[in-house]
């Protein structure tokens, strides 16, 4: 099988709701929710030849705290690791949404 760069990952908002909801529920006071990229950064990725969409792994940093790394993948759902490479993300907490069904606020 082979990604298009056009896989349906819709999904409606209540259904959102209760998936970041199972998450949070599971987590500990001040656990590591969510992260933000810019818009460049992904524009870089995706704008990467053969680049069909993304793959995000869990990551740790020094700290210990978790984080996203997000990378390219091509039509062979193969990682365009030799491109480029978001490293990390703003975590939230500390920074998240004031207001967002998905957060829980």
């Amino acid at each position: 099988m082979t990604f298009t760069g056009t896989e349906d990952h819709s999904i409606t908002l209540n259904d959102a709701k209760i998936l970041t909801k199972n998450y949070r529920d599971g987590q500990s006071e001040g656990a590591f929710l969510a992260g933000y990229f810019g818009k460049k950064a992904i524009s870089d990725i995706l704008g990467q030849t053969n680049c069909v969409g993304v793959r995000i792994y869990m990551a740790l940093d020094s700290n210990g705290d978790e984080k996203f790394v997000i990378v390219g993948v091509d039509a062979n759902e193969d990682d365009l690791y030799n491109g480029t490479i978001a490293e990390f993300s703003i975590g939230c907490p500390p920074r998240c949404p004031s207001s967002s069904p998905l957060a829980g606020t």
